[in-house]
């Protein structure tokens, strides 16, 4: 079983640019993800099936890599929040993006959680993404431990440790900026879905109003009645057309920017989360280096160890912690640079296409006056 894993250095035998989630199985209430890796050496493929729980496995075990130097300096790729079949109203919110629609997004998501862990030069070592990649074994789930670093509303104590002035100036620029980053990233997320849902919003009622001038439309002989059925057949087939050219627009929203938005704010999260775990690392030096200088003499030597183990731990997340920020900066920019480019290809096709469309209309309509 997948809980007796040992943290040891392992290579992954899958191409990382590879793994793809291709398929998700309902059965009642409950979801299958179907995962797909090319080997790295090109001879074939692993197909394994997952559910959401075995995937909040994975990352509650990478979370709990006590042994590894600064492991909790890494940002960790941000896992979706868990999908339902009949979704409620306040999971639909939770989900945003990755509620919409069919199951490809969603999909895309788990992808790229698998895809950067599995590019990751620390959490790929761990021989659990190995097993979890390639394995028919379904994993051990009863060992998962929610919330391992406890999550930034959940205690009182920790959430007075969040504004905590920093001792290192780095760390505390970066901390400022990422909170009026993850605010404004939720935002901009948010209201982009706004607007998406209201394209679908729009889309909806031109198909509505397609198929209701088709009721106008009379039999007989007058030529009148003709004349005017002819122009509502006409009408309907460009409000049809409104129709597809408002869905494909709406399409291209999420696909491309939307999603990379949402990956955006998950990311910016995410930080913070590091960033937090940093922070209580460093109350909890400044309280052992307290400890030790007001330590009597038969307890001295002992807070003075306590101290030092302190003080390596910090050094290793701080150390992880600067790399990890450099990393994910540059990831960032490339990121939604590419969801732009593609937003913007997308779209322009798209415009394309409906002016030609609605040229021909324009053309039959004026060969109709």
């Amino acid at each position: 079983m997948m809980e007796e894993v040992k943290e040891v250095t392992s290579t992954l035998s899958v191409d990382r640019d590879n793994i793809n989630v291709t398929e998700v199985l309902k059965d009642g209430d409950s979801l299958t993800f179907l995962i797909v890796s090319q080997k790295l050496s090109g001879t074939g493929e692993y197909h394994v099936a997952r559910a959401y729980d075995d995937f909040e496995w994975l990352q509650q075990h990478l979370f709990s890599q006590e042994d590894v130097p600064g492991i909790q300096g890494v940002i960790f790729p941000p896992l979706p929040a868990k999908a339902q079949v009949n979704a409620s109203a306040k999971v639909m919110k939770q989900l945003g993006f990755l509620g919409l629609g069919e199951w490809q997004l969603y999909c895309k998501a788990l992808e790229t959680f698998l895809r950067q862990i599995a590019a990751h030069s620390i959490l790929s070592k761990n021989k659990a993404v190995e097993i979890f990649l390639t394995s028919s074994d379904p994993p051990g789930r009863q060992r998962v431990r929610k919330n391992i670093f406890n999550r930034l509303s959940q205690a009182v104590e920790e959430k007075r440790k969040e504004g905590h002035k920093d001792v290192d100036q780095f760390f505390q620029t970066e901390r400022d900026q990422n909170l009026v980053l993850a605010g404004c990233a939720k935002t901009a997320a948010e209201r982009f879905l706004d607007v998406v849902q209201t394209e679908q919003k729009i889309a909806v009622a031109c198909g509505h109003f397609s198929a209701a001038l088709h009721l106008c439309v009379e039999p007989g002989e007058d030529s009148d009645k003709q004349a005017f059925s002819k122009a509502c057949v006409k009408l309907s087939e460009v409000f049809d057309s409104m129709k597809k050219n408002m869905t494909s627009v709406a399409e291209n929203n999420v696909s491309t920017l939307g999603l990379g938005m949402d990956l955006e704010s998950r990311y910016q999260e995410a930080e913070k989360e590091m960033l937090f775990r940093r922070t209580c690392k460093l109350v909890e030096l400044e309280s052992a280096r307290r400890n030790a200088e007001k330590a009597k003499p038969v307890k001295k030597a002992a807070m003075e160890e306590v101290k030092k183990a302190a003080e390596t731990e910090f050094d290793h997340i701080c150390g992880v912690a600067k790399q990890e920020i450099a990393r994910f900066q540059g990831a960032r920019v490339e990121m939604l640079q590419q969801a732009l480019v593609q937003w913007c290809e997308k779209q322009l096709l798209t415009a394309k296409e409906s002016a030609e469309q609605f040229n021909q209309h324009l053309q039959t309509l004026r060969g109709m006056a």
